[in-house]
């Protein structure tokens, strides 16, 4: 599992002009499953999503949680994340989980978020999306999951 996950100020998504998910102060998250990946790998990345510590404190420095700072999450499939790139012009991705079970981790990450008492907003698995954020910092981490 792969995500790319970015400190915002606010950020929502769209689809067909409906707004699906609109967040605050918190994180952006998009995120892809791989060929592979089960719920081993999407309660890691859960963790690192409420547990990664991005967001400043009373110093300046970055020493908060986006739980600490009670901040929210937009929560965004993305299979492009897994697209190969290395040859031709042409994006390869074999890589990238079946899309229902894609949908079902995408779900569960969700979930394990918020239990952690966080508010996670959705774009729409499979959907066509506009996503549009203002990036804290910026602030932006690539995180992949253990175990493969």
């Amino acid at each position: 599992m792969r995500i790319v996950l970015q400190r915002v100020s606010e950020a929502k998504v769209e689809v067909d002009g409906e707004v699906t998910g609109r967040v605050g102060h918190g994180l952006l998250v998009y995120l892809g499953v791989g060929k592979g990946d089960s719920e081993h790998e999407a309660a890691f990345i859960a963790g690192k999503i409420a547990g990664l510590r991005i967001f400043s404190d009373d110093a300046g420095k970055m020493n908060l949680s986006v739980k600490d700072v009670g901040g929210e999450v937009l929560l965004v499939s993305q299979f492009t994340l897994y697209g190969d790139c290395r040859k031709g012009r042409r994006p390869g991705f074999d890589m990238a989980g079946d899309p229902a079970e894609a949908d079902r981790l995408y779900q569960y990450v969700g979930k394990q978020l918020e239990n952690e008492g966080i508010n996670v907003e959705y774009g729409r698995f499979a959907a066509h999306m506009h996503v549009s954020s203002v990036n804290d910092g910026p602030v932006t981490f690539i995180v992949e999951s253990t175990g493969k």
